[in-house]
């Protein structure tokens, strides 16, 4: 017979699973009202998942086997980012993934807006509740309580969801229940509405993060930054079609015109310039004043192809652009665009404490050389021997002969368009990945 040390024993009176009395000036505290196994989820078991919206389809689904009467939901965050204000988060029985929506600045002078809950809630309401299938039911019937009667449902309601710094965004939810919601649907809803408010902020900060990194520095920098590449002088060589573009006298038209028009025109400017580079897989890894660099990684076969079709797009978009200008009694806009191929050094240059995430090296400097150069030849956009060879597109081009760039130790064959129309997928490597 096995015999037990005191100590053992004491060790399983004090077990840690048995409720345990509160320690002196301990309160029980409030929350949650109720223990519920969906909150513990919302902690504990959501690490693993990046996006918010997965989640908030997995915690509906939850509510309904929980026997919540939940039929329709959405999350309404404000975001920052350069298009969108806002984003809505649309979920509905049934549905195995939820229905992503953003609103562009200004949506909140449109009528839609104005004539809807959302504002009464953005306005400073706490709660704003209504029962659909109730025709006494007291408050404005606004278009949006007639679709979701069209619904079928029977209740709606909106809830701030609070994050950190005063940051108060929106959570809804509608039955389809007759009656509407009992007492403890709604005590089980405001129950989870803490974890719901901290699971969603990590997963908005961490997509602010991602957003702000697209923006400033481009979408593939941005992911080696996000993936550990913040160290001075980490980075890689990589073999590239490089693009520079420079906006003609722009400080002479920064002197004559307003402030406010002079920043139009820029985004104008890059807008038409910018557009057609991403579209045709370019990067663009810096905005210089009023010129821009951008790469097209050779890793992609079509890359020096495609670069010459987001030229003539560009240059499409800017004549457009000229239009414009000279129906406002402006002067068109000069520019001038240097190309090149070669490898760059793509990583982190900088101070200890202020790193820029970009490319460098030789090819740069002729790629920009020879946008100078496109002001001497009165030619809007400049090619080097190099690029016009690797993209196979010399028959289509003029040789300007040799010039020598500021730095460099021997010419370089210069070439421009020609004016005949480039077939842009001629290089045999793009026609064979096509």
């Amino acid at each position: 017979m096995a015999t037990t040390n005191p100590s053992e024993a004491n060790v399983a009176v004090q077990s840690p699973t048995q409720p345990q009395p509160p320690l002196p000036g301990e309160s029980e505290g409030t929350w949650p009202a109720r223990r519920r196994r969906i909150i513990d989820w919302l902690v504990i078991e959501t690490r693993g998942e990046r996006f918010i919206d997965n989640i908030f389809v997995e915690m509906c689904d939850k509510l309904v086997e929980a026997g919540v009467p939940v039929a329709r939901a959405t999350l309404h965050f404000r975001i920052h980012h350069p298009q969108w204000i806002g984003a809505r988060i649309l979920w509905r029985k049934g549905l195995a993934e939820a229905e992503l929506d953003t609103y562009a600045y200004g949506v909140e002078d449109t009528t839609q807006y104005l004539s809807s809950p959302l504002r009464d809630f953005n306005e400073g309401a706490e709660e704003v509740r209504r029962r659909l299938d109730d025709p006494t039911s007291a408050g404005p019937d606004y278009p949006l309580y007639d679709e979701l009667r069209a619904e079928g449902l029977t209740e709606y309601i909106i809830w701030p969801l609070l994050h950190t710094l005063g940051k108060r965004h929106a959570v809804t939810f509608a039955s389809d229940r007759p009656g509407g919601f009992s007492s403890d649907d709604l005590a089980f809803l405001k129950d989870i509405l803490p974890a719901l408010a901290l699971v969603s902020e990590i997963r908005l900060k961490n997509r602010f993060a991602r957003t702000l990194l697209e923006t400033y520095v481009g979408p593939h920098a941005s992911e080696q930054i996000l993936a550990g590449a913040t160290t001075r002088g980490s980075g890689v060589t990589v073999g590239a079609a490089i693009l520079i573009c420079d906006l003609r006298d722009f400080t002479k038209l920064s002197d004559l015109w307003p402030r406010d028009d002079v920043i139009e025109l820029l985004n104008g400017y890059f807008d038409a310039m910018s557009e057609p580079i991403e579209r045709h897989g370019g990067e663009i890894l810096k905005f210089m004043g009023d010129g821009l660099l951008a790469i097209f990684p050779l890793s992609n076969p079509c890359a020096c192809s495609q670069l010459l079709g987001a030229i003539g797009e560009a240059q499409a978009a800017l004549a457009v652009l000229n239009e414009e200008n000279l129906r406002k009694g402006h002067d068109p806009l000069g520019y001038g665009i240097g190309v090149h191929v070669g490898d760059v050094m793509y990583g982190n240059i900088g101070s200890r404490r202020r790193l820029d995430f970009t490319v460098i090296g030789p090819a740069v400097n002729i790629a920009s050389r020879l946008e100078t150069l496109t002001k001497e030849l009165k030619r809007p956009v400049l090619l080097s021997r190099a690029f016009v060879e690797k993209a196979g597109c010399a028959g289509q081009m003029e040789n300007l002969g040799s010039y020598a760039l500021r730095g460099l130790d021997e010419p370089v064959d210069v070439f421009a368009f020609s004016g005949k129309k480039i077939d842009f997928a001629s290089h045999p490597a793009c026609r064979q990945a096509g």
